[in-house]
């Protein structure tokens, strides 16, 4: 309503009373949502309350100035349209009108009358607005590829008297003004050489007005990424690994869309794609340097994974120490032993026996490559298990041999009495050292005897046991013999000195000590004075 129509208003409603100069009605205008209900409230004093004759509410619309509804004594009047639309508050003045039309966008004026004939009136503007609606955003395309995109995105929406903004998520998305900016009325987001996460949010549109607000359906757009950060591990580790073993490669890429993985070998690629190869009993000849290309059929780039180098080594298997087949004798024999493998080839070889490193020597010789051993000639303490070690990358396998070495008879001694009374018993033992074991025969006077045990034993001894008794100790591997003469005397009865005890030898020592002491002392003092020593004998 234009400034010349307000106060004719004004002034038509002041000609029906007394007017008390202060409008009843807050400043306008006062805003209503199509379709909606607003409520005309009114500013009064408090003794005012109740105290109205009459209350009269009129519209000036395109079509001129309309009764809406006035309350009197005799009741209510409701102008024509507003049935069932207004709803009037006698006491106070307030007026509620709905459901509202564009049409009711208007001013309205009120004219209360109190009953000391005072009038007060109040003129105010509504201006209906328009639902908001139908928020939605679109976008310039349809994918974007990172770092090489702008996207626009556009809101639009229907209502009246519409801001925009936007969010991302439940936030507020800021422009930087360089990278993401917004249009004058925030109607146009624009994001320059877009980012991954940049409209992953979802992105949301909110137009609003001072009455309501409403919000776009949820937008993303998916930004072709990638490939980057191409990963590749190998289970299990290592440079090394055995052959028949089952080796798993991974690759990993960070891509979107998923970037497609193809495996390389020794720079050509293997018709195996996917992030897994597995090579199942692995061969030696599959040994070399290993990746994986990550594509992406979008954004069109490339990226190789670091390269896996490892080599397939079989391991070793078989170990076998071949050695003499013949027996062997002390200081005769030569003893050749020599260590192979039937699988894998030993990177180091080492030679022990009986657990320790075998030393070489003038008669131990090891050959070059330590897969043989020649000892010339053995000797007995040669024998014992000789172990062979046989070393690579990926394993340790050995094989032991025992060897003995026949040698002897040695040290053939033999034990027991030297002199016996008639009728005492009477043992004698012969021992030697030798391998295998000696075999002993008994001689008396150089007369064989029949006995061929180790012990020689008299139960009774009589006088003509008396002579030399001899032990031959004989080896059937070597081929020795060794003899050893032994005398022995038997006596009358009590003719045999059982000698003295250790007491009595310590008591005739202690004696014979303590008389030279006497004699050197006495020699000494005599010469002091000068006289002649007699001899004590």
């Amino acid at each position: 309503m234009d400034l010349f129509n307000l106060r004719s208003l004004v002034i038509l409603l002041s000609a029906v009373g007394r007017c008390n100069g202060q409008s009843v009605l807050p400043a306008g205008p006062l805003e209503g949502v199509q379709g909606k209900n607003v409520t005309f409230k009114t500013i009064i004093m408090p003794t005012d309350v109740g105290n109205f004759i009459t209350v009269s509410w009129n519209f000036k619309g395109a079509s001129g100035l309309v009764a809406v509804v006035t309350s009197a004594p005799k009741g209510e009047t409701v102008g024509a349209g507003y049935a069932g639309r207004v709803s009037l508050n006698s006491s106070t003045g307030e007026l509620k009108l709905g459901t509202l039309t564009a049409k009711d966008s208007g001013d309205y004026a009120v004219t209360m009358v109190t009953s000391a004939a005072e009038q007060r009136t109040g003129v105010t503007a509504l201006r209906v607005l328009e639902p908001v609606s139908v928020v939605t955003i679109k976008s310039n395309l349809n994918e974007a590829f990172e770092f090489n995109s702008t996207v626009v995105l556009t809101c639009s929406a229907k209502g009246s008297f519409l801001m925009y903004k936007w969010l991302n998520g439940t936030a507020p998305l800021v422009a930087d003004g360089n990278h993401v900016t917004l249009s004058a009325n925030s109607t146009v987001l624009t994001v320059a050489g877009v980012f991954r996460k940049d409209l992953v949010g979802p992105i949301y549109c909110t137009a609003s007005n001072k009455l309501e607000s409403n919000s776009s359906a949820p937008f993303n757009l998916t930004v072709s990424y990638g490939p980057e950060n191409v990963t590749m591990t190998v289970t299990p580790t290592g440079e090394v690994q055995k052959k028949g073993s089952n080796i798993t490669l991974t690759c990993s890429a960070q891509s979107s869309p998923v970037a497609v993985l193809q495996w390389i070998h020794n720079g050509v690629p293997l018709n195996v794609m996917g992030p897994k190869l597995v090579l199942a009993n692995i061969a030696e000849a599959q040994s070399g340097n290993y990746s994986c290309m990550a594509s992406n059929a979008k954004t069109l780039r490339y990226l190789e994974s670091t390269t896996a180098k490892f080599t397939v080594v079989e391991a070793i298997s078989g170990t076998k120490i071949t050695g003499p087949n013949g027996t062997l004798v002390a200081g005769i024999s030569t003893a050749t032993l020599s260590c192979q493998a039937s699988a894998g080839t030993a990177g180091t070889r080492e030679w022990l026996k009986n657990g320790v490193a075998l030393s070489p020597s003038n008669r131990v010789v090891v050959s070059a490559d330590k897969s043989s051993v020649m000892i010339e000639p053995v000797q007995k303490e040669d024998s014992g298990e000789y172990q062979c070690k046989l070393t690579n990358a990926v394993n340790t396998d050995s094989a032991s041999l025992k060897i003995l070495v026949n040698f002897g008879p040695e040290a053939v001694s033999v034990k027991g009495e030297i002199a016996v009374e008639v009728n005492a018993p009477v043992t004698l033992k012969c021992t030697s050292v030798s391998l295998p074991a000696a075999t002993y025969t008994w001689k008396f006077n150089g007369t064989l005897t029949g006995v061929m045990t180790a012990e020689y034993i008299i139960e009774a001894a009589v006088y003509k046991n008396t002579g030399i008794y001899t032990c031959e100790a004989s080896n059937a591997i070597t081929g020795l013999s060794t003899a050893v003469a032994h005398k022995l005397s038997v006596k009358e009865e009590r003719t045999l000195d059982d000698g003295l005890t250790g007491g009595q030898v310590a008591g005739i020592i202690i004696g014979v000590l303590i008389a030279l002491v006497l004699i050197i002392a006495g020699v000494l003092y005599m010469r002091r004075k000068k006289r002649p020593i007699e001899s004590p004998y």
